[in-house]
């Protein structure tokens, strides 16, 4: 997308001129970091304002359901885990398994181009509203740091004091109760990996017995305090790779938290006693230059040098201008939701031709999501030949080969399964089961014996299809190789005599 340049500043004004200066340099380094490279720190003013209070109430019914969510079950299953160890998954109570991998990847796609359609509509408003990270660090820790040590200017001072015992006391309750949330949201990942019945003994059991699980526990909750206490908005800009590549999909028409810069520049600084018809006739535009919209970004940016990879979208910047546009007697909206194109040309928004493409492959998945999920089978089989066995010849001259047997039972109910040899005239026989039962939601493996006359073969291998049935309907159908000794010429001829005559 192409940047919303400012009108350029006039160039005897020292003030504009050093602002030029900055303009056109601030795309080769972060705001974060000085000249050297050392870590500058973002002291957010705390924002306020309706697009503030719209994202506190989404971001607090987020909150709820992400740590309700270990807590639900749907038919004895978790509302969602990924228990990758295990490699189970469990979404909306429906389990997933290792077999079931095209429909976790088809659902992967989905969620991938729902974000592509998303940032080429609207940007990042996954960013600013529904992140993960973004939610905690600003409607959790970072309201906690204001309730603990004041607004930025309050924080400044507190960052610049000599270390005392009250400001060691701040620090360490702030840090402490950092450390405490963390392990609240360690524990809610691993809930979310590993389910919550694994989760509970690793909580409640002695520790000595369950020492990987605590091993993870505290490495999630070091990490998570890390990225709230330390790393902060650098877990957007350095870590997570879509701020990347959302320049790939924004364009002319993309809806981006945007500053009106035809309305704005040039910009100038709000003389006392001064009137907007004097400033609009000096050659000024709405643009105070109180740098409100810089104080409170998390990111440390300047919205008005354009569209920016750091920006989130969190709209805090906008509240912070309408409310000064408020006191200066100028409409809101001089930092508004907007594309380039509404502000260039005064353009509606409109759903592109890509936009559309996007809609069309994304319906087609959803589609063929839908169909796997609905479509498969309830039990899954695999069906393997038992690794180095050989085949066996009984007293009877038989043919026997022995096979490995896993079925798994996708359903929330235990099911009985009983197998049929479905084009061979053979004997199939479950090894210690007379009736298998497989229980719901579980994986369990048996042996199974085949046994075919030399007749029935062919040569030296024989395809057999095995039905996988329960209840009288047949739920799968499972292709296998018979094995068996290699025929000479001389018995090939005579059982061709044996079926001519």
């Amino acid at each position: 997308m192409k940047d919303k340049t400012p009108t350029k500043p006039d160039d005897h004004d020292p003030f504009q001129a050093s602002q030029e200066a900055d303009w056109q340099n601030f795309r080769d380094h972060l705001t974060t970091t000085d000249k050297l490279g050392h870590r500058q720190w973002v002291y957010a003013k705390k924002p306020h304002g309706k697009w503030t209070q719209r994202r506190t109430w989404l971001s607090w019914l987020l909150i709820g359901i992400m740590f309700a969510g270990p807590f639900i079950k749907i038919n004895g299953n978790p509302l969602l885990m990924m228990n990758i160890i295990e490699r189970r998954f469990s979404i909306l109570g429906q389990l997933f398994w290792p077999q079931d991998m095209v429909i976790l990847a088809v659902a992967m796609l989905i969620f991938i181009t729902g974000i592509i359609i998303f940032t080429t509509a609207f940007g990042r408003l996954w960013c600013g509203w529904t992140c993960p990270q973004t939610v905690m660090m600003e409607m959790v820790f970072r309201k906690l740091e204001y309730l603990i040590e004041g607004d930025s200017v309050e924080q400044r001072k507190l960052a610049a004091a000599p270390w005392t015992a009250g400001k060691l006391a701040r620090k360490s309750f702030k840090l402490g109760i950092f450390f405490v949330l963390s392990f609240i949201i360690g524990n809610t990942l691993l809930a979310y990996i590993i389910g919550l019945d694994a989760l509970i003994p690793i909580i409640t059991d002695d520790p000595r017995q369950h020492v990987t699980g605590l091993v993870f526990m505290i490495l999630f909750t070091l990490l998570f305090f890390a990225i709230f206490a330390r790393f902060r908005e650098q877990a957007c800009t350095y870590i997570c790779p879509y701020g990347r590549f959302q320049s790939a999909m924004l364009d002319e028409n993309t809806m981006v938290v945007a500053y009106d810069h035809k309305r704005g520049e040039k910009r100038g600084r709000l003389q006392r006693d001064e009137s907007l018809v004097r400033r609009i006739a000096g050659g000024h535009g709405d643009c105070i230059d109180c740098h409100q919209c810089v104080a409170v970004c998390p990111t440390g940016i300047d919205i008005r040098d354009g569209v920016q990879m750091e920006c989130v979208h969190c709209t805090a910047c906008i509240d912070a201008c309408d409310t000064v546009m408020d006191k200066v007697g100028s409409p809101r909206g001089l930092i508004r939701y907007a594309s380039l194109n509404s502000i260039e040309k005064g353009e509606a928004f409109c759903f592109t031709p890509r936009m559309k493409l996007y809609a069309v492959v994304l319906t087609g998945l959803i589609a063929l999501f839908l169909t796997l999920v609905f479509t498969r089978s309830a039990v899954e089989a695999m069906f393997l030949r038992a690794p180095g066995s050989m085949f066996m010849q009984t007293t009877d001259g038989k043919i026997e080969n022995l096979y490995l047997l896993k079925l798994v039972n996708k359903t929330m109910r235990d099911l009985p399964v009983e197998l049929k040899l479905e084009d061979s005239d053979g004997q199939l026989e479950v090894m210690g089961e007379k009736n298998l039962l497989v229980p719901a939601g579980k994986l369990i493996e048996t042996s199974v014996l085949i046994q075919l006359k030399p007749a029935a073969l062919d040569g030296a291998t024989k395809k057999l299809k095995v039905g996988v049935y329960s209840n009288g309907r047949r739920m799968q159908t499972v292709k296998t190789v018979f094995v068996g000794p290699r025929k000479s010429e001389s018995e090939h001829e005579k059982e061709n005599e044996h079926h001519d005559r």
